[in-house]
């Protein structure tokens, strides 16, 4: 399988720098699946930040914040979101929707 728009973050980049990329691709990411295409989040380990995208994501559709890092460990892996920084930014993310 092809996977069309990769666009992987850089190991040893800044990782707040890390977060904003994948906060931006997780709406490139969002807009896709909502358009019906396939798309794949995922970082080095598959947890932290791949948690904090998905978590977005869910943010962007409708899951309140309050809730979503709980859903995301439901609904992708228990231990999503791993840090207190990662919680923090999901939080910023929301505050940006509006």
């Amino acid at each position: 399988m092809q996977a069309d728009n990769l666009h992987p973050i850089e190991a040893g980049a800044d990782y707040r720098a890390q977060l904003i990329a994948q906060g931006v691709e997780g709406c490139l990411a969002y807009e896709q699946a909502r358009a019906g295409r396939r798309v794949e989040v995922a970082c080095g380990g598959g947890t932290g930040r791949t948690g904090t995208v998905i978590a977005c994501m869910g943010v962007l559709a409708g899951c309140p914040v309050d809730d979503v890092v709980a859903w995301t460990r439901r609904s992708y892996r228990r231990h999503a979101v791993e840090t207190p920084g990662q919680r923090r930014w999901i939080r910023w993310f929301a505050a940006q929707q509006g």
